[in-house]
């Protein structure tokens, strides 16, 4: 197997275009223009090239990140997050255990899950989880309640992207958003 050096990068918007469309596809381009820098593998197993990627490091000091290849095709990837276990058992959190989670924080707190739907719908519109994150900090003060909203916002902002990337002839985001929307 070809394991190549994990690698940073940051992927965000400097400046916003007045079209939503466009911000996605600027974020789909960066972060396919820094696959696209992946050396190619030689073959199955042993033979293929297996990148990592950290995206976002939260305060606790844990890193997002992504992996690749998976078993599908194409520019799709795993996300994971450090020294965390989901719903699924894995470091890799899947959408069900996003929606679990916040299902549990409306319950628990309307109020502030009002909050974290706002934060997420602005990170839904190509604003940077961690700016979200630190506008909303002081209102999102779930109290052992789970997931931290911080893990959600940089956590939900790469499946959004996945999205984009997986299904940007489909609904791309939209779908993953619309689940949301629906809880």
């Amino acid at each position: 197997m070809a394991e190549h050096p994990a690698v940073n990068i940051k992927i965000r918007l400097a400046k916003f275009a007045n079209e939503h469309e466009q911000n996605r596809n600027n974020l789909r381009k960066m972060l396919i223009d820094e696959l696209m820098k992946e050396k190619a593998g030689h073959g199955n197993k042993e033979d293929t090239s297996k990148y990592t990627y950290f995206v976002e490091k939260l305060i606790s000091g844990d890193k997002v990140y992504l992996t690749r290849p998976t078993y599908l095709k194409g520019f799709d990837f795993i996300i994971h997050v450090e020294n965390h276990k989901f719903l699924n058992g894995k470091d890799n959190p899947s959408h069900s255990d996003i929606a679990e989670d916040l299902k549990m924080k409306k319950k628990r707190s309307p109020n502030e899950y009002k909050k974290l739907l706002e934060a997420i719908q602005e990170v839904f519109e190509c604003k940077d989880a961690d700016d979200m994150y630190h506008k909303y900090q002081s209102q999102l003060e779930f109290v052992d309640c789970g997931l931290t909203s911080e893990l959600i916002l940089k956590v939900v902002k790469w499946f959004f992207i996945e999205q984009d990337v997986t299904f940007w002839n489909y609904s791309g985001r939209n779908m993953f958003m619309n689940g949301v929307k629906n809880i």
